[in-house]
């Protein structure tokens, strides 16, 4: 039906049909009925209203209810712990896990991470122990170990950690000089100082701050002196690779050295053997020979005589003639009978004297025959 139908009125769907607002007393009236029908509540109409104040209360127990069951029980994970606050004053730090405290404004639960690694990030310009100066960045990187003294102990933990740190790290370049502090080797064992000092320093303070890592990343020279730092630096970058050149070549010669002197001393050891042992043998001969003439003398001597006439005419040319025997003149082809072509001088032929005989001649008697024939 329209809700304006000729005939019919004008009926407004948002209006009762008095045309009349709802009564706020009977408003609250139902729903203090409601709330009573809940709790088990009942009684005429007179009662209304001590069964609207019971409903209240009710409402507010329930409500109390509520909120002490979301307020009191906690839910901390693996990586927090929890620090509860009894009226503004630190009573116990919460385990992982589902805690109970009570609630709010009675005690107060607050979370602190203590797995996750934060970093902070500075620079800044500093004195060397040459009194040079150095522009240095570095960042630290720190966990908290203990809630509470992260909490209450120092009034700003971030800015204490950052004071603490440019503090250590003064005092670790203030103990070297500029050169070693540029170079690699010296800025890791300086920012290994650096750790060393800031952790003991927060441990003093009883921050409740972990240093996992402090990283000094850069350390250069001021930018007005910058070129001839980098002179520098390329001047010790030349002489390292130097040295590591000749070091290198110490290594490949130094052993070849060291063989070739175990093989003399080897040698020589082995010549001094040999030498030893062949004197030994001699004299032991010697020895022998001795006891062999003494025994027979004349026999001794004469094999003595004899073998050393063969040893030493075994290593001579030579050519025996019988001239009286002979009455030619003998030529003969002496650099082939005595070794390679050249090796001997020329000789002088043969004169045999006058006056003998063929058959006093020997062997010249064939060569006068043949040159008979050829005449």
């Amino acid at each position: 039906m329209p809700w304006k139908e000729p005939g019919q009125g004008g009926k407004d769907p948002w209006r009762s049909g008095n045309q009349q607002p709802p009564d706020l007393d009977d408003v609250f009236r139902n729903i203090g009925n409601r709330f009573r029908g809940l709790f088990g509540g009942g009684g005429g109409r007179g009662e209304d209203s001590g069964a609207g104040s019971g409903g209240i209360i009710s409402l507010i127990s329930l409500l109390l209810l509520f909120w002490v069951a979301w307020d009191a029980v906690h839910i901390i994970d693996e990586a927090e712990r929890g620090v509860v606050l009894r009226f503004g004053k630190y009573s116990r730090t919460l385990p992982p896990g589902i805690n109970l405290t009570l609630p709010r404004p009675i005690e107060a639960l607050t979370k602190v991470n203590i797995s996750n690694v934060r970093s902070m990030e500075n620079r800044g310009q500093m004195l060397s122990e040459d009194e040079n100066i150095v522009d240095l960045n570095y960042s630290v990187q720190y966990r908290v170990n203990n809630a509470e003294w992260f909490l209450f102990k120092v009034r700003d933990p971030e800015l204490t950690l950052r004071e603490a740190a440019e503090s250590a790290l003064r005092e670790s370049v203030g103990t070297n000089g500029l050169d070693f502090i540029l170079s690699g080797a010296g800025r890791e064992r300086v920012g290994v100082q650096t750790e060393q000092v800031l952790q003991e320093t927060l441990d003093r303070y009883e921050s409740g701050i972990q240093i996992t890592k402090f990283n000094l990343e850069s350390s250069t020279a001021p930018t007005q002196v910058l070129a001839a730092f980098e002179d520098v630096n390329k001047a010790r970058e030349d002489r390292e690779r130097f040295i590591e050149e000749a070091q290198v070549h110490a290594n490949s010669v130094i052993p070849e050295a060291r063989g070739a002197a175990a093989r003399i001393v080897q040698e020589a050891e082995g010549y001094r053997d040999a030498t030893v042992a062949l004197a030994n043998g001699e004299a032991d001969r010697f020895s022998l020979l001795l006891s062999e003439y003494r025994q027979a003398p004349e026999v001794t001597r004469k094999r003595l005589y004899l073998q050393t006439m063969e040893s030493v005419l075994a290593r001579v040319s030579k050519i025996l003639l019988d001239v009286d025997a002979s009455g030619n003149v003998l030529y003969l082809p002496l650099n082939q009978l005595g070794g390679a072509a050249g090796s001997m001088p020329n000789m002088p032929p043969v004169v045999v004297p006058e006056g003998a005989g063929p058959d006093e001649r020997g062997v010249g008697t064939g060569r006068n025959s043949a040159r008979e024939g050829r005449r």
